[in-house]
């Protein structure tokens, strides 16, 4: 059987399943005047030419790669042509007749649009095509962009439509076809009561069929369907589609709508829009059966709260840093840097391309995992990981304390959303060890800030899986105050201040270093649970020593010399 390699930029939600790249059929190649409506190509060349873009980044998933030297080929020839009309039109815009001048001689005025000749340029731009991202394909690859230097990405085909960081981006989504027939087909079974409210909802490659399928079903006398258009908001009510007008007012009302999907949608966007909307109904595009499905979301909620508890007791957490080009990532990680700061748990951070198990694999000591990427990238549904992967939004459910733990049917997967909700929810972890019992006998307020308590008066974990006593949840957990001295004033007060040492003193061989007092946990997992720790591990260096102890060296011998065709030995001839 033959083997194939990694596909270049596989969407998020089919990273791990294995794909037999398809090979384009010459004969199914579109024609010309296709190309050049597919890929916008003239919407494309008046934008950069506007924009006075030069270098410029061309980005396509894996299965537009096919097309992708055509559309170089029409873009270059477009920006061409229209670099020649602008040298055109730059001569001579304006002729009139000056009378100071004898005979009437014509004089003429040069006209550069608002720019001095010296700053008019009209080099020819630079194309580059971005055959492999680092990321997802829905992602604008700003780091590959980048190295080459560009001024803009011109991204094709689907997209997430998350802010970008640095870069302007030119979307070209392409279109689908659709069989308006079969969708009408299915609508009708779908909804026999004319009055249901409903919202009409496609794939981004189909969303350009909505407008005409919306009218259809008017003229057939459905009077609440609401066609979505595609905004740049992923904090939306539907992320990045308009909601209905009565939504705005009230989001409370959306609730009163079910939504038709054209295509199947990402996980994630099952989940935030479980709890939005009324039910969610799904009109597949890859099969030919035409009929539309209830989409059972319940079950994958059930699943992820499942991941949620299971981390609530883990005492390692790793983020996974899956985008560099999603606007507030760094805010996003440090929000969760602080959630598992404040809950006395130890955090590490990787910055990944594609996550797949082998790669996260080679941190054992680590217990669980969150992804910060874009909000469809972020959910992560695979068995092949040997520990959870969870979002920004899961981690701060898993930590709050079982007393006030609860998790509905919201899900939220933006950072926008996220980041701004008013409620901490890292709080939870302080409340339940502030309201235990302290060494006094008297009990500690929900205000009592839960650094100041010392480690003993943390809480018993015990997993709600298992049932079992956890140990280990907090490493990073609070020390004991160090010992204080009395310092008496003249008034007869005491303060007490800790003594004052500059004392230096000897670490012991072996010891492990400590991270505010504690024990690094990736070190202290290091020490006792690897088995190998690398090469030469397994083996304790021995020297040859004399009489007297001391390490007894060897003889210098000359080496060999020469080329690898043939070597000379001290003096001997040369070796092949």
């Amino acid at each position: 059987m033959a083997e194939y390699g990694p596909t270049l930029s596989t969407p998020a939600e089919r990273t791990f399943e294995d794909s037999i790249p398809v090979v384009a059929d010459p004969q199914l190649r579109m024609s010309h005047e296709q190309l050049y409506l597919q890929y916008e190509i003239k919407r494309t060349v008046r934008e950069i030419r506007e924009g006075q873009w030069r270098r410029i980044a061309l980005q396509f998933p894996d299965e537009m790669l096919v097309d992708a030297p055509r559309v170089y080929e029409k873009l270059q020839s477009g920006l061409k042509t229209e670099r020649l009309l602008s040298r055109q039109n730059s001569k001579l815009r304006t002729i009139g007749v000056d009378d100071s001048v004898p005979n009437g001689a014509i004089t003429t005025q040069l006209t550069t649009n608002g720019k001095a000749d010296h700053e008019q340029t009209d080099d020819p731009e630079r194309l580059t095509i971005l055959a492999d991202t680092s990321y997802g394909a829905c992602c604008v690859d700003e780091v590959a962009a980048e190295h080459v230097d560009a001024d803009v990405v011109v991204h094709y085909g689907r997209s997430c439509l998350s802010p970008t960081a640095r870069l302007p981006v030119i979307y070209i989504f392409t279109s689908r076809p659709l069989d308006l027939e079969e969708a009408l087909v299915s609508f009708r079974q779908t909804y026999p009561s004319k009055d249901a409210k409903v919202c009409l909802v496609a794939d981004i490659p189909y969303n350009h069929h909505l407008a005409a399928l919306a009218q259809r079903f008017r003229e057939e006398g459905y009077s609440n369907v609401f066609a979505t258009e595609i905004r740049h908001d992923p904090a939306s009510l539907i992320p990045n589609r308009s909601i209905p007008p009565e939504a705005q007012a009230d989001p409370e009302k959306l609730r009163e709508y079910s939504v038709f999907h054209i295509s199947t949608p990402p996980s994630s966007l099952l989940l935030i829009l479980t709890s939005r909307v009324g039910s969610i109904y799904i009109l597949p595009t890859d099969t030919n059966l035409g009929t539309s499905s209830e989409a059972a979301t319940m079950p994958l909620l059930r699943r992820r709260y499942g991941l949620v508890t299971r981390l609530a007791t883990a005492a390692i957490f790793g983020i996974l840093i899956n985008t560099l080009s999603v606007k507030n990532y760094m805010t996003a990680l440090q929000h969760c840097q602080d959630l598992i700061r404040k809950a006395g748990k130890k955090s590490y951070v990787f910055v990944v391309g594609k996550v797949n198990a082998a790669k996260i694999a080679n941190f054992s000591e680590i217990d669980g995992w969150v992804v910060i990427g874009c909000w469809e990238s972020s959910l992560i549904e695979s068995k092949e990981f040997y520990r959870p992967i969870i979002t920004p939004f899961e981690l701060e459910i898993a930590l709050q304390s079982d007393e006030t733990r609860g998790w509905g049917s919201e899900w939220v997967g933006d950072f926008g959303t996220l980041l701004g909700r008013s409620s901490n929810i890292g709080d939870g972890a302080a409340q339940k060890t502030s309201e235990l019992a302290g060494t006094d006998g008297d009990k500690h307020t929900a205000a009592d800030n839960y650094d100041d308590h010392p480690s003993d008066d943390e809480p018993p974990e015990f997993d709600l899986r298992t049932g079992r006593y956890v140990s280990h949840t907090r490493p990073m957990g609070r020390a004991n105050p160090n010992p204080t001295l009395p310092n008496h004033s003249d008034d007869g007060t005491s303060s007490y201040t800790a003594p004052p040492s500059s004392a230096l003193v000897q670490r012991a061989k072996g010891d492990l270093a400590t991270v505010n007092g504690a024990v690094s946990p990736a070190a202290e997992f290091l020490r006792s649970k690897r088995t190998w720790q690398g090469l030469g591990s397994d083996f304790e260096i021995a020297y040859e020593r004399d009489d007297e102890g001391q390490i007894r060296g060897a003889a210098v011998e000359e080496g060999r010399c020469g080329v690898a065709r043939g070597y000379a030995v001290g003096g001997d001839e040369a070796r092949t």
